[in-house]
């Protein structure tokens, strides 16, 4: 089964200092029909104008992955960690038993632009952790690179969750094919970063997601693009 979700289908919210769309529930914004997908409960696409952000904030038992598509993402959170995330990094927090932090754009002069995940964690009360990691666009080109991967499993530079979800980047050359085969029992969450690109038959473009469950996926460029898949298992754990 797959199920295309177009980019003007996301929530949309604006402020003076931000342009945010929410593919799940967040916030204010309520929809039983769009909760999670799987143990992915979060999925936003933000933009962040320069000098500004998130102040503090807290978090718990969440699994909160950020990827910097254009920009600098500024972090800092109380258990002493601070750190700048380039375009190309991905971050890792574990929330655990409460963390509170922030985040702004570093710039003062260039937008940000930012995909945040937060998945389930499946157990409660963990230690808080943060750490970042460079993937090179070179690593991601015509391949599906896992950066983040389950904790009891071992894939090169990939950062570790306390859930079993894997998620996996993409910069594709027109013409260029990517495929990747999901198992009994697994789903995926696809997302055009940027360009224009088919998933099996059906057309895909900027900012289009797709829900994909027991069908193996074969995504082929049609321009130049930039993809996120996340690999989810159909039943999980959560918090116990």
């Amino acid at each position: 089964m797959i199920e295309i979700i177009r980019s003007n289908e996301h929530f949309h919210h604006q402020e003076d200092w931000l342009s945010t769309f929410w593919h799940f529930s967040f916030d204010y914004y309520r929809d039983p029909q769009k909760m999670n997908f799987g143990p992915l409960r979060v999925f936003n696409d933000d933009i962040i104008n320069p000098g500004r952000g998130f102040g503090f904030h807290p978090h718990r038992d969440m699994e909160i992955i950020t990827y910097v598509i254009d920009g600098e993402l500024e972090h800092r959170d109380d258990q002493g960690n601070h750190g700048v995330i380039q375009a190309g990094e991905v971050q890792r927090m574990t929330a655990g038993k409460g963390i509170t932090h922030s985040e702004q754009n570093h710039s003062k002069e260039k937008p940000l632009r930012l995909l945040q995940l937060w998945l389930f964690a499946n157990r409660r009360n963990l230690q808080p952790s943060w750490e970042q990691q460079k993937f090179d666009k070179s690593e991601r080109a015509d391949r599906l690179l896992p950066v983040v991967v389950p904790e009891n499993v071992n894939n090169g530079k990939a950062l570790h969750i306390h859930q079993d979800a894997a998620i996996f980047i993409s910069s594709l050359g027109a013409g260029k094919t990517v495929e990747h085969r999901l198992s009994t029992g697994r789903m995926a969450y696809l997302f055009i970063i940027d360009g224009k690109a088919k998933l099996g038959e059906q057309q895909m473009q900027t900012r289009d997601a797709a829900k994909i469950d027991n069908e193996s996926i074969s995504i082929t460029a049609e321009t130049p693009t930039e993809l996120i898949l996340i690999e989810l298992p159909v039943k999980y754990d959560v918090n116990n």
